[in-house]
Protein backbone atom coordinates (compact mmCIF):
# COMPACT_ATOMS: atom_id res chain seq x y z
CA UNK A 1 0.00 0.00 0.00
CA UNK A 2 1.02 3.26 -1.00
CA UNK A 3 1.72 6.15 1.78
CA UNK A 4 -0.72 8.92 2.21
CA UNK A 5 0.81 12.15 1.16
CA UNK A 6 -0.21 14.88 4.42
CA UNK A 7 -0.41 18.34 4.36
CA UNK A 8 0.28 19.32 7.75
CA UNK A 9 -1.49 22.94 8.83
CA UNK A 10 -0.60 24.69 12.06
CA UNK A 11 -0.16 27.63 13.24
CA UNK A 12 3.55 28.31 12.90
CA UNK A 13 3.73 31.24 15.32
CA UNK A 14 2.83 29.01 18.44
CA UNK A 15 2.60 25.41 17.40
CA UNK A 16 6.03 24.81 14.80
CA UNK A 17 6.93 22.54 18.02
CA UNK A 18 3.54 20.29 17.38
CA UNK A 19 4.58 19.79 13.57
CA UNK A 20 8.31 19.00 14.26
CA UNK A 21 6.87 15.89 16.76
CA UNK A 22 4.52 14.90 13.69
CA UNK A 23 7.38 14.80 11.30
CA UNK A 24 9.25 12.61 13.62
CA UNK A 25 6.51 10.17 14.06
CA UNK A 26 6.01 10.25 10.49
CA UNK A 27 9.65 8.35 10.60
CA UNK A 28 8.51 5.33 12.11
CA UNK A 29 8.71 1.59 10.20
CA UNK A 30 4.59 1.68 10.21
CA UNK A 31 3.40 5.14 9.82
CA UNK A 32 0.49 5.11 6.94
CA UNK A 33 1.75 8.38 6.09
CA UNK A 34 4.43 10.51 4.22
CA UNK A 35 5.06 14.23 5.03
CA UNK A 36 6.30 16.19 2.40
CA UNK A 37 7.76 20.05 3.68
CA UNK A 38 5.30 21.99 1.87
CA UNK A 39 5.85 24.86 4.05
CA UNK A 40 6.32 28.18 2.32
CA UNK A 41 9.46 29.68 3.57
CA UNK A 42 9.26 32.64 1.43
CA UNK A 43 7.37 35.71 2.13
CA UNK A 44 4.40 34.89 -0.36
CA UNK A 45 3.32 37.10 -3.25
CA UNK A 46 1.01 37.43 -5.48
CA UNK A 47 -1.83 34.90 -4.55
CA UNK A 48 -0.49 32.99 -1.55
CA UNK A 49 -3.60 30.75 -1.69
CA UNK A 50 -3.07 29.69 -5.36
CA UNK A 51 0.19 28.27 -3.97
CA UNK A 52 -0.98 26.92 -1.36
CA UNK A 53 -3.91 25.46 -3.30
CA UNK A 54 -1.47 23.65 -5.68
CA UNK A 55 0.30 21.73 -2.79
CA UNK A 56 -3.03 20.70 -0.87
CA UNK A 57 -4.20 19.09 -4.10
CA UNK A 58 -1.31 17.27 -4.35
CA UNK A 59 -1.74 15.38 -0.99
CA UNK A 60 -4.30 12.68 0.12
CA UNK A 61 -5.00 14.83 3.23
CA UNK A 62 -5.01 17.78 5.44
CA UNK A 63 -3.88 16.98 8.81
CA UNK A 64 -4.65 20.52 11.07
CA UNK A 65 -2.92 20.49 14.24
CA UNK A 66 -4.80 22.22 16.86
CA UNK A 67 -2.96 24.92 19.54
CA UNK A 68 -3.97 26.66 22.01
CA UNK A 69 -4.50 29.67 19.29
CA UNK A 70 -5.24 27.69 16.13
CA UNK A 71 -8.70 29.92 16.32
CA UNK A 72 -6.43 33.18 15.42
CA UNK A 73 -4.50 31.56 12.88
CA UNK A 74 -5.70 33.26 9.63
CA UNK A 75 -3.62 30.71 7.73
CA UNK A 76 -4.67 27.62 9.37
CA UNK A 77 -8.23 28.63 8.24
CA UNK A 78 -7.35 29.37 4.78
CA UNK A 79 -5.95 25.79 4.14
CA UNK A 80 -8.49 24.30 5.66
CA UNK A 81 -11.03 26.44 3.49
CA UNK A 82 -8.82 25.25 0.68
CA UNK A 83 -8.74 21.39 1.66
CA UNK A 84 -13.23 21.48 2.04
CA UNK A 85 -13.26 23.43 -1.41
CA UNK A 86 -11.05 20.81 -3.07
CA UNK A 87 -12.89 18.01 -1.01
CA UNK A 88 -9.45 16.78 0.65
CA UNK A 89 -9.62 14.57 3.83
CA UNK A 90 -9.01 16.23 6.63
CA UNK A 91 -9.00 15.62 10.00
CA UNK A 92 -8.35 18.31 13.32
CA UNK A 93 -5.69 16.91 15.77
CA UNK A 94 -5.91 17.79 19.50
CA UNK A 95 -2.11 19.36 19.46
CA UNK A 96 -1.72 19.52 23.29
CA UNK A 97 -3.37 16.73 25.56
CA UNK A 98 -2.63 19.29 29.05
CA UNK A 99 -3.75 22.58 27.20
CA UNK A 100 -7.28 23.37 25.80
CA UNK A 101 -6.57 23.45 22.08
CA UNK A 102 -9.08 24.89 19.96
CA UNK A 103 -10.34 24.37 16.27
CA UNK A 104 -9.45 26.61 13.48
CA UNK A 105 -11.99 28.82 12.46
CA UNK A 106 -13.09 27.95 9.30
CA UNK A 107 -13.62 24.48 11.16
CA UNK A 108 -17.43 23.06 11.20
CA UNK A 109 -19.30 22.76 13.85
CA UNK A 110 -19.29 18.57 13.21
CA UNK A 111 -15.58 18.05 12.84
CA UNK A 112 -14.16 16.69 16.04
CA UNK A 113 -11.05 17.47 17.59
CA UNK A 114 -8.78 13.94 17.92
CA UNK A 115 -6.40 12.83 21.13
CA UNK A 116 -2.98 12.75 19.69
CA UNK A 117 -2.03 9.19 20.03
CA UNK A 118 0.19 6.73 17.60
CA UNK A 119 -3.35 4.48 17.29
CA UNK A 120 -5.45 7.04 16.44
CA UNK A 121 -2.70 8.87 14.12
CA UNK A 122 -2.47 5.41 11.93
CA UNK A 123 -6.49 5.18 12.24
CA UNK A 124 -7.24 9.01 10.88
CA UNK A 125 -5.04 8.61 8.30
CA UNK A 126 -6.86 5.49 7.60
CA UNK A 127 -10.07 7.11 6.88
CA UNK A 128 -11.28 6.02 10.54
CA UNK A 129 -13.18 9.08 11.55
Amino acid sequence: MALKRAFTSFDFDHDDDLRTMLVGQAKNPDTPFSISDWSIKEPLTGDWKEKVRKRIKNCDLVIVICGEHTNSAAGVSAELEIAQEERINYFLLEGRSTKTCVKAKAAKTSDKMYSWTWDNLKKLVGGGR
